[in-house]
């Protein structure tokens, strides 16, 4: 009888080792997850604010432009489009590229003070990106590791958390595969 208890008790203690194991790891994955929405909410705004600052451009551009010119059509076109982070970073830099491109053919734009006032403002904004994204992908670098190696992969596999990419959109591995899923 005395076997059968101590049987017992040892298979209790390691349950109770295996369950503080995944409580530990899995509040490790919780502390990923919302450094990670915290950054992500970081690069959202910040990308708000870089196509707030080009949409307001539109108008001043045209004032120093021909009237039947299209002005910053990329903008115009995200206006009513539905865009990831990802997506939007990139439509983002094609508008600034063209954004660019007017203040380099029309020399008057850079002396419209409202039309400098935006252009500083995207050139700090550029630099609030960069770091957004380095400290998501530090973070996501993190996360992966956890998500691939063991014994975190096993808390990872049980409560579903999948590796997630890297927001320049490039993958953790060099080969052209795409292993993982959002």
């Amino acid at each position: 009888m005395e076997a059968v208890i101590m049987y017992f008790l040892v298979a209790l203690i390691i349950v109770c080792v295996f369950a503080i194991g995944y409580i530990y790891v899995y509040n490790y994955f919780q502390t990923f997850i919302i450094r990670l929405n915290e950054a992500e909410a970081f690069i959202d705004t910040t990308l708000r604010k870089r196509f707030d600052l080009l949409n307001k451009s539109i108008h001043i551009i045209e004032n120093h432009c021909d009237k039947e010119e299209k002005v910053l059509p990329a903008i115009s076109k995200l206006r009513s489009q539905k865009l990831n982070n990802f997506d939007l970073d990139r439509q983002l830099y094609e508008a600034i590229n063209e954004f660019e491109k007017y203040k380099n053919l029309i020399p008057e734009l850079n002396e419209d003070d409202a039309f400098l006032k935006i252009d500083l403002a995207l050139f700090e904004s550029e630099a609030e990106i960069v770091a957004a994204r380095k400290y998501y992908n530090d973070i996501i670098s993190d996360y992966n590791k956890l998500v691939r190696n063991f014994p975190s992969n096993i808390v990872a596999i049980v409560s579903k958390y999948k590796e997630k990419p890297y927001f320049d959109g490039k993958n953790m591995y060099d080969d052209d595969t795409n292993d993982f899923k959002l």
